[in-house]
């Protein structure tokens, strides 16, 4: 079966190319117990045995698997970068959507809002949260998701002031439907592309932070994501390039493909904006 994708994006092989690697990543995650059997964190083998059939990836300083490793990281790693993404989304659409269509005092307050959360360092507070409240997935996720979803605010603001006033958006008012009524039957369907364009983005950026919390270790060490894995290799290095140098690889081609796919919507949507870079 042959899935259809806009022409438009179809012509950005970059685009096809990061939607293809991301999905390729989700299958893996989804199917983790079928590609990789067995406990992850177990001891399978020697000390830094080096890539070979038996271990493709090699070892790590315990004898695990690396192959095994990084298959089961994918799914806390791609949790958190969807999760996050999706919640920055939902968040930003409500705020946009109405700062942008109703205008007035309350979009300067709602844009007042938007500049407040921007200031605070991402980052920065992630680490304070985790801190505070542990080194929970769901509180990396809500902590991404809400300091995320700005951007979006800020791109959807702008589609619905430039298509508010348009005849089918007037048609509606006219029809008698209230304010929120014609924001989500007639304005809101037609300026989606950002919300997805800017979801894209932010995936790389959640899954980038949510690596360097757990570098830090500041998530959950029974969590096995890539950031703890390169956390574990950093100092073995040295003697064995593996536990590091594939996490790592796994980890920036998740980022890249996320940000390839982002500029390719980007484009294709011809949407003028800010984008949410991860790198």
């Amino acid at each position: 079966m042959r899935i259809a994708l806009p022409a438009r994006l179809r012509s950005r092989r970059s685009a096809v190319a990061g939607l293809a690697v991301l999905v390729a990543f989700v299958l893996v995650a989804v199917l983790a117990d079928v590609i990789a059997p067995g406990d992850p964190l177990a001891g399978t083998g020697p000390p830094f045995a080096p890539p070979s059939g038996a271990h493709w990836f090699g070892t790590d300083s315990l004898g695990r698997d690396v192959f095994a490793g990084v298959v089961h990281a994918s799914r806390a790693t791609l949790v958190v970068g969807l999760a996050s993404a999706a919640l920055a989304a939902a968040v930003g659409t409500v705020v946009g959507g109405i700062s942008g269509y109703a205008g007035g005092l309350v979009d300067d307050v709602l844009m007042r809002l938007v500049e407040v959360v921007e200031i605070v360092p991402r980052f920065f507070l992630a680490v304070v949260l985790a801190a505070l409240f542990g080194p929970s997935v769901p509180v990396v996720v809500l902590l991404l998701g809400f300091t995320l979803w700005p951007e979006t605010a800020r791109l959807l603001r702008a589609e619905v002031l430039s298509i508010r006033h348009r005849d089918f958006v007037v048609a509606g008012r006219a029809s008698g439907l209230s304010p929120g009524a014609v924001l989500v039957r007639h304005v809101l369907p037609n300026a989606a592309g950002v919300v997805v364009v800017s979801g894209a983005l932010h995936v790389g950026t959640a899954v980038l932070v949510q690596a360097g919390l757990a570098f830090l270790g500041l998530v959950d060490a029974s969590t096995l994501s890539w950031g703890g894995m390169l956390q574990s290799a950093q100092g073995f290095v040295t003697i064995a390039w593996w536990p590091a140098v594939f996490p790592g690889l796994a980890l920036s081609l998740l980022v890249v493909s996320a940000n390839l796919l982002g500029d390719g919507l980007l484009a294709a949507l011809s949407i003028r904006g800010p984008r949410s870079r991860a790198l």
